[in-house]
């Protein structure tokens, strides 16, 4: 599930967090990356879980109205298109995703079900499901289309939906548009032909479990090293001016450069300045750019940079 960038952007927060936090132990943060990285993939589960927990609340509600006193044609013979949805029946029918579930104790859905209810109701009062039941059938890329457009236009920007896991989980808000974009290219791998969804792991190997927590741990260790590097590099900047993520990021890429040889320097160089972009100022990635290309070029004139196999390219 995760790529390395998003490994990059946990470890990028927990070191902002011990930082800020004036955290005299490594080993204190470095379980709160652990369980914070674990608590993102919780809330990719239960974004999966909601798409469940929603149809169940279609197919009561088909039940109620079909019982009314007064109950028109159409409520006694509702068209069942969206809770036979065929991707949205794999989801459900996933065992995979129950255990894990049952295994994480994730019983949000049950104990607080006015929130797949609330957004039943907004699917229910919306053009896209109007546009969807216009017809009786539809083919798996229609049923898959439909779910995709349902989690980008009502399931993601609900606020109080967002609110919810605000209140939940703090750590989460930071994590909703990584697991929503992760959510949705998911769904968009999907195919006909799959008999059962795989439910992703959180690390795709352990190569990149590891490469988490030796992030974290060495730049944190390099510190101060990475510090005087840093600020030789920037005689003209008052260390305080300069943004602490930034700061963290730079820190990071030097780690990369000397303790993971196997990274090509252009993809680190690369995949920060994409980090900055994100969770920085406007300015940050030009800043970054310039500091680590003199940086890198002075490593590798100096033999500094080892790099070896894939760190070659």
């Amino acid at each position: 599930m995760l790529t390395r960038r998003h490994i990059r952007a946990k470890v990028m927060q927990s070191l902002y967090a011990f930082h800020q936090g004036k955290k005299d132990s490594m080993q204190t943060e470095e379980k709160f990356l652990k369980k914070s990285t674990e608590d993102m993939y919780n809330l990719f589960l239960l974004n999966l879980e909601l798409l469940v927990s929603i149809k169940k609340q279609a197919e009561e509600y088909y039940k109620i109205v079909k019982k009314k006193f007064l109950a028109t044609e159409e409520e006694k013979n509702p068209n069942k298109k969206f809770v036979n949805n065929q991707l949205l029946n794999r989801i459900s029918e996933s065992n995979a995703l129950s255990q894990l579930i049952e295994d994480k104790k994730l019983k949000h859905w049950s104990r607080d079900d006015e929130y797949p209810k609330l957004i039943w109701n907004k699917i229910l009062e919306s053009d896209l499901y109007a546009d969807y039941i216009f017809t009786e059938n539809s083919s798996f890329k229609e049923d898959k289309d439909f779910i995709i457009e349902l989690f980008k236009t009502i399931i993601a920007p609900n606020e109080d939906l967002y609110d919810y896991y605000e209140d939940q989980n703090l750590t989460w808000i930071d994590d909703f548009p990584i697991v929503n974009t992760t959510l949705l290219k998911f769904l968009q791998k999907q195919k006909e032909d799959d008999e059962v969804i795989t439910i992703p792991r959180l690390y795709k190997n352990v190569e990149d479990e590891n490469f988490a927590r030796e992030l974290f741990t060495k730049t944190l260790l390099s510190d101060e090293e990475f510090s005087e590097i840093t600020k030789n590099k920037t005689p003209n900047w008052d260390q305080d001016r300069i943004a602490e993520i930034d700061s963290i990021l730079i820190k990071m890429s030097l780690c990369e450069f000397i303790k993971f040889p196997s990274i090509p320097v252009r993809v680190t160089i690369n995949e920060y300045l994409e980090l900055a972009k994100e969770y920085s100022t406007p300015k940050s990635s030009t800043f970054i750019n310039g500091v680590l290309d003199t940086v890198s070029k002075e490593f590798q004139s100096n033999g500094k940079i080892n790099k070896v196999g894939r760190g070659l390219m």
